[in-house]
């Protein structure tokens, strides 16, 4: 079913989701009533539940990251609750169990086959192989655990805080930048924000050193007091899950469904830190040469990273990322993203004006196939901060493609998170770099899940492993770093002249700055989620920062504890946040093929689109890649922009 999105009360929601319920009820009730043994009646209607359980996602559950109505979110996040739950609940059903098994899987093939599989696998993972007692135990840990996430994810939406600072402070920040900050309760001040618009330029522009602090320490310790005991009762319970199951870490067990496997991370992990680290210190050495400048003797902090990179970029590169978001207004940055992609991959974009959405801010397209003209999907973009909404940039797959009992193909749906400044006046929302670069990877996400050809739900979109899901929106920051691409579509926003080949040029070669140091940052988040995750039920997180922090080469900052606020934790990512720099490797991988053969080239964007992101989740990660690479991965473009040497 596809909600309307634009009328949605919490009333609506919770009588929707009691609806999406007792219909997943009937479905479910179908299969394990009846007596046959095939999979149209065993475990295609099992599927089909599964399926209106992810549609109803994609009304209450989705609209809790967005809605500006806090009744709404809140039904919002009962309902992902409830479904969630519903969710756990149906793999720990024994009739269910009872069910899939009376299908004889070898008889299968094709998606069917896979379908079955991964039925098997999940109902084993739910603790059918346990006794009833322990099957029981895991049950109730699993809804525990739901509970957590969605009130862990809650408190850090709805956390706010501030630091207040006299105008004159902000001396060279963009009158745009000054004039979109909240008055300040003192005479002349305003309030700096813990939102991205607010908090990441001041962090790379405030050239007070104790404001930077301050601020670091309030962001860092976001949502602290919730969220600090949420967090370490969701370790105990993972750890005792994976315990009752028989696995020795929750590493072990989440990962069993990845790409990777804990020792395959180690690998990766042993192969670039000794190299990045040599690099690293060096990189430290010359951000901490600028600091002593400023502050003779002070060593090198987290709250002064960006200032100095930043400072750093003018110096050595003449790069002012002010001057630099002049060549970068939105409007320009999504049309260039859509050209290029649309001759890329075959497709051409439409705005549409009438689609109900849930707010004035959203923006919606039409994707249609270039050469059939066939409508593919449609998405929506809400790029602008606002109380309550989603604070970090991310995708939801809203609608997923499917076959409908009438034969007909409904078409998917997607959703991008972002926030950007808003425009302001005469002056248009303005992007740093690093901003449109969050814009295009985003953007990857959106286009896995609407090319799909899959219209099988289970496996359509971007529910691949989830170590992979990330490799199609990293190949997407690609393009943004090239030369040919940039002089396509970034332009000044007052004179519309284009932007400056030699700026470009400048920027290109930016490019590796400090690259060691903002991989070993990835290295550290990875390696701390591991960690914790791999330590018992109750390891000391304060105690794991510090140490995963040294992989950084900052040092931690002291009387924060920043797991409080790091979503990924208890969003997915658990056990798994290493996956960014695993898909990083086979994204770059990927487009080495650009490189090789074109970077714009729409034979290659062809082969990409069928092998990669139209092939869902039909297949294995492993073999999307050996399909359209034409050989077995590796890691050598990835280690080439690294600079590292391959079996150094």
């Amino acid at each position: 079913m596809i909600y309307d999105l634009s009328a949605a009360t919490a009333a609506s929601i919770r009588d929707a989701t009691t609806r999406a319920i007792q219909d997943a009820e009937d479905l479910v009730s179908e299969a394990t009533a009846s007596s046959s043994t095939t999979f149209a009646e065993r475990i295609a209607p099992l599927d089909s539940a599964v399926g209106t359980i992810e549609d109803a996602n994609g009304y209450g559950p989705f609209l809790s990251n967005f809605h500006v109505d806090k009744d709404v979110r809140d039904a919002g996040n009962e309902a992902e609750q409830l479904l969630s739950k519903w969710m756990t609940d149906l793999v720990a059903r024994r009739d269910v169990y009872e069910a899939v098994h009376a299908v004889d899987g070898t008889s299968l093939d094709g998606l069917e086959r896979r379908s079955w599989d991964e039925w098997c696998r999940d109902l084993r993972r739910a603790g059918h192989e346990l006794a009833e007692a322990d099957r029981n135990r895991v049950q109730e840990l699993r809804q525990r655990l739901i509970e957590l996430q969605v009130e862990y994810a809650r408190n850090i939406a709805e956390h706010k805080d501030h630091l207040e600072v006299a105008i004159n402070d902000l001396d060279g920040f963009p009158p745009t930048y000054v004039e979109a900050l909240e008055p300040g309760d003192a005479p002349h001040t305003v309030k700096v924000t813990l939102d991205y618009p607010a908090y990441v330029p001041f962090m790379e522009q405030a050239p007070i050193r104790d404001q930077r602090r301050v601020l670091q320490h309030k962001y860092q310790n976001r949502a602290v007091d919730a969220n600090r005991v949420l967090l370490e009762e969701a370790i105990a319970i993972r750890s005792e899950i994976a315990d009752i199951l028989g696995y020795e870490t929750w590493a072990e067990y989440s990962m069993e469904v990845k790409m990777a496997d804990p020792a395959a991370v180690e690998e990766l992990y042993a192969s670039v830190v000794p190299s990045l680290t040599e690099v690293g210190l060096a990189e430290r050495a010359k951000l901490e040469e600028l600091l002593r400048k400023d502050h003779p003797g002070a060593t090198l902090e987290l709250w002064d990273r960006a200032y100095y990179h930043t400072l750093q970029q003018k110096l050595d590169y003449g790069i002012d990322q002010n001057e630099v978001a002049e060549y970068f207004p939105l409007e320009a940055v999504i049309g260039g993203m859509l050209d290029v992609t649309g001759e890329v991959f075959g497709l051409t974009y439409s705005t549409v004006d009438d689609y109900p959405t849930w707010h004035g801010d959203v923006l919606t397209y039409r994707i249609d196939d270039r050469a059939s003209a066939d409508p593919i999907a449609f998405f929506h973009l809400d790029l602008h901060p606002r109380d309550g909404k989603y604070t970090h940039a991310a995708c939801w797959s809203v609608v997923s493609r499917r076959t409908e009992a009438d034969g007909s193909v409904r078409l998917p749906v997607a959703a991008v998170a972002a926030n950007f400044t808003k425009p302001t006046g005469d002056t248009p929302s303005l992007l740093k770099h690093d901003e449109a670069l969050t814009l295009w990877h985003e953007f990857g996400h959106v286009l896995h899940a609407c090319l799909t050809e899959v219209d099988t739900q289970r496996f359509a979109g971007f529910d691949t492993e989830w170590d992979f899901v990330e490799a199609p929106s990293q190949i997407m920051e690609n393009w943004m770093w090239n030369a040919e691409v940039l002089e396509r579509f970034a332009a000044h926003y007052e004179t519309g002249e284009p932007i400056p080949g030699e700026l470009v040029e400048r920027l290109v070669a930016a490019r590796d700055q400090n690259i060691a140091l903002l991989t070993l940052r990835q290295v550290y988040l990875g390696k701390y989620d591991l960690m914790m995750h791999t330590a018992g039920s109750t390891p000391d997180l304060e105690q794991l920062d510090v140490a995963a922090s040294e992989y950084s080469l900052l040092p931690h900052h002291e009387g924060t504890f920043m797991a409080a606020s790091f979503g990924h934790l208890m969003g997915g990512y658990d056990a798994g946040y290493y996956g960014y720099l695993w898909s990083h490797v086979y994204g770059d991988d990927m487009f080495s093929v650009f490189e090789e053969e074109g970077i714009l080239s729409p034979e290659v964007g062809k082969r990409y689109r069928t092998e990669v992101i139209g092939a869902g989740s039909s297949r294995d990660a492993w073999d999307h890649l050996r399909a359209f690479l034409g050989r077995e991965p590796n890691a050598e473009a990835f280690l080439r922009k690294l600079g590292i040497a391959q079996g150094s």
